[in-house]
């Protein structure tokens, strides 16, 4: 059977982990079968939404890779795919439940409602709307709620996720299907919209459980065949103890684009949070998680949110993509190099990207780690004098070796990364010092930074003369010292 599946984000805000986790999972089903991806826009909640939320959806899913075989931008037969755009749809659904006796027309006003639940909290009883049903309701027109009428019994269900479930007759109540701005609710649309897509496997957070039981009741009213369900634990804390929220450090799906992860990594990610295929691996291309994902196989217990996974990821995924296709990746980081680097040739860019990749937990560590490639850092006496292989050296010393190292590097006729080695090589032989002091002081003379590539690579792409220079440039302010 080919799958139908869905995402329907509310146009809100920002796209956040957990919504695009529930956006992989249903994708990967589809696609598993040849089937299909829906994108459907639940934009009833006018009072929240955000402008631009629904660009922003869109933007992220395309770069994750998640493409939509039927919504926005695309059309489809089972559109619109804006719920606001499908009022006359749900007006229909909800006369059939009129005509049936299932719905009714509440005049009630929200004062009156409030005072029912106060009664109920008083009396330390879960407030039921069905307890406080209105009678003689008017006949149904749009400016009125419509609610469900509930008959209250036990439903069996099957999970794909948390398997055989119950729900009882008292989690089911005369739930609103249709609010007085003529805009249905969540609980009426997403059944009706699925119903009309032919929407086989609903994919959604766990905090909809409790709702199961008006759910299946309405599906029993409307006659409709149910989906399969599948109810995904939440995404947690890094503490591992609650649902992860801001004030975590959770950020938005388009920040971590800024902060330089690659989609790639994200979906590998996302993916893994809470699932995995029963191997050690840890590496899933798309075509990957196509191939081996397994509804069964997502756990029952909530994922702990790991950024230091991430970054681990990212980093694996850069030197993934860098040997499948250097120049390819390259072509992303026009955005994530430091300002200094803005009018540097292509050609140098890509050099230093050549020599560093390996060492980037993100493509954003370009911008804090490449700076002394583009420009002669300031020098840092400090940073030479605390560093551990170089404290046993005098100043003397240090100039000495210095010296040394530029009349052996003006030797190199060919500034290449192999006639570089072989004059460092030659170098620690001569000065006799073991190459954490030699070698250290050399690259901490060229840089002054806290890591860097190997120094014949290094030096090769600073180049001949900003090296002597730079080497020149210490000694000058060891002897300012003096």
């Amino acid at each position: 059977m080919k799958a139908v599946t869905r995402f329907a984000p509310s146009p809100t805000g920002y796209i956040h982990i957990g919504n695009l986790r529930s956006a992989i999972y249903p994708y990967l089903i589809a696609k598993q079968s040849n089937g299909t991806f829906i994108l459907r826009i639940e934009d009833t909640d006018q009072a929240r939404y955000v402008e631009g939320a629904t660009e922003l959806i869109e933007d992220t899913l395309q770069w994750i890779g998640l493409d939509w075989d039927e919504g926005p931008e695309r059309g489809g037969a089972n559109g619109p795919y804006y719920q606001t755009e499908r009022k006359d749809i749900y007006v229909e659904w909800a006369k059939k439940l009129i005509a049936a006796g299932r719905a009714y027309a509440d005049p009630t006003d929200s004062e009156t409602v409030n005072k029912y639940r106060e009664e109920a909290n008083k009396n330390k009883v879960p407030f039921l709307y069905r307890n406080y049903r209105p009678d003689n309701t008017p006949e149904w027109q749009p400016g009125l709620p419509l609610r469900f009428k509930a008959q209250p019994k036990a439903y069996d269900y099957h999970d794909e996720v948390f398997g055989d479930l119950h729900m009882g007759p008292e989690t089911q109540d005369d739930f609103i299907l249709i609010k007085a701005d003529g805009l249905p609710t969540y609980n009426f649309a997403h059944i009706v919209d699925d119903a009309c897509m032919g929407v086989t496997h609903v994919l959604r957070g766990q905090e909809y459980l409790p709702s199961m039981g008006n759910y299946l009741a309405l599906y029993e009213a409307l006659g409709l065949e149910r989906p399969k369900f599948v109810h995904l634990p939440h995404i947690l804390a890094p503490s591992g103890n609650k649902k992860l929220g801001k004030r975590d450090g959770a950020k938005s799906a388009a920040d971590y684009r800024k902060d330089g992860i690659l989609p790639e990594a994200m979906l590998n990610f996302l993916a893994c949070l809470g699932w995995n295929d029963g191997t050690e691996d840890e590496i899933y291309s798309k075509e990957d998680l196509i191939e081996r994902f397994d509804v069964s196989r997502i756990q029952h217990a909530g994922a702990r949110f790991d950024e230091q996974k991430l970054l681990w990821l990212n980093g694996q995924w850069i030197r993934r993509l860098f040997n499948e296709d250097a120049k390819a990746l390259y072509a992303r980081t026009a955005d994530f190099w430091p300002e200094i680097a803005k009018n540097a040739s292509d050609e140098l860019k890509f050099r230093v990207f050549s020599i560093i990749y390996d060492r980037l937990k993100t493509l954003a560590d370009l911008r804090t780690m490449t700076d002394y490639f583009f420009v002669s850092p300031t020098v840092d006496m400090d940073m030479l004098t605390d560093n551990k292989a170089l404290k046993k050296l005098s100043e003397h010393e240090i100039v000495a070796l210095l010296r040394q190292s530029i009349e052996k590097l003006r030797e190199v006729t060919e500034w290449t990364p192999d006639n570089l080695q072989n004059a460092l090589n030659e170098l620690l032989a001569e000065s006799e010092q073991k190459p954490a002091t030699l070698f250290g002081l050399i690259r901490l003379s060229v840089s002054f930074a806290p890591f860097s590539p190997a120094l014949h690579d290094t030096l090769s792409v600073i180049g001949c003369e900003a090296t002597l220079a730079r080497l020149n440039a210490v000694i000058t302010t060891f002897n300012c010292a003096d």
